[in-house]
């Protein structure tokens, strides 16, 4: 069985999986490794960059030299078993790919989120916001937690999906986890305040080169699906072009300017985190979203989800 056949059924099967399963409620190795992670900072944390380059080489590269292990100890256990060998591939490409994955849990908390503003129930919006960003819900309103939770979809679709989706493709089960290590350490230490100014620099440049790629990839699939959410391509692609760069990250500005403009909705502006408020660039033309514009972008963001796992099938099965 070809590798490149055997790394894109993986990648398909750990999609369904993702599809059925959602993420695991109890014991996900992705806590396990934000626990880790934690205690490891504890020994490593030094205010300074060699420290935060120190703290991400550890953590990623044990990372990925365990998804490589696994992937050797996979391939000699089966032998000269040609069946076996690819069957075995096949099941850890897809328990790895539905271990990063977050697609599903994205949209079905996006979903939730709507239900809950549709509602009145402005409390229970802002009990469930943490769990998509690290906005301050207690200062948002009812359209604010909706432009919350929608940036935050446009930028996870490709961080939770695309992303992984793409490291798959191109490095098989180390790209994978290697993909959601760099992706997480980002997200605890890749902060531009005063405790991880200079300890998270490297956490956050490494999150940045993993997705410049990806994100790209993201905006292009989300131009050309506007039409899901009845939007135009046009639209996203000249928001893209016009918008994405102004955003402080150079990632996250493609996938929310591109969604923005599928939309045709206005997202930026003031945004409050618990560490501070930013005034972000306007992206995009139109209103601020509202409820109705949520579920358009939670069900642009599944369709982005099919063709990237599809896209990623297709490029594992070119590799030999």
């Amino acid at each position: 069985m070809r590798s490149g056949t055997v790394a894109a059924s993986g990648l398909l099967i750990g999609f369904a999986l993702d599809r059925w399963l959602g993420d695991p409620r109890r014991g996900h190795p992705v806590a396990g490794f934000g626990t880790a992670a934690m205690e490891l900072e504890k020994v490593t944390y030094r205010d300074g960059l060699g420290a935060g380059v120190l703290h991400e080489v550890v953590l990623v590269g044990g990372v990925v030299a365990l998804g490589a292990a696994a992937r050797r100890g996979v391939r000699a256990n089966s032998g000269a078993r040609q069946v076996g060998r690819g069957l075995g591939e096949i099941a850890l490409t897809a328990a790895a790919t539905w271990t990063v994955l977050g697609g599903t849990t994205l949209a079905r908390t996006g979903r939730e989120m709507a239900d809950l503003l549709e509602a009145g129930n402005i409390e229970g919006a802002r009990e469930l916001l943490p769990s998509l960003c690290g906005r301050d819900p207690a200062l948002l309103d009812a359209d604010g937690l909706a432009r919350a939770a929608l940036e935050s979809i446009a930028e996870n679709t490709s961080d939770a999906t695309v992303a992984p989706l793409f490291w798959g493709a191109v490095a098989g089960v180390p790209g994978l986890l290697g993909y959601r290590a760099v992706n997480t350490l980002d997200a605890m230490v890749g902060y531009r305040n005063a405790r991880y100014a200079r300890f998270g620099w490297a956490a956050a440049r490494t999150d940045d080169v993993a997705n410049l790629g990806p994100a790209r990839v993201a905006g292009v699939i989300t131009t050309l699906l506007a039409p899901v959410a009845g939007g135009r391509p046009a639209d996203a692609w000249r928001a893209w072009r016009r918008d994405a760069s102004k955003h402080p990250s150079p990632n996250a500005g493609v996938a929310e300017a591109s969604m923005a403009g599928a939309l045709g909705v206005r997202l930026g502006g003031r945004t409050e985190y618990r560490h501070g408020i930013e005034m972000r660039p306007a992206l995009g033309d139109g209103p601020t979203p509202r409820v109705p514009d949520l579920r358009r972008a939670v069900r642009l963001s599944e369709a982005v989800q099919v063709v990237s796992v599809l896209a990623a099938a297709a490029i594992a099965c070119a590799r030999r």
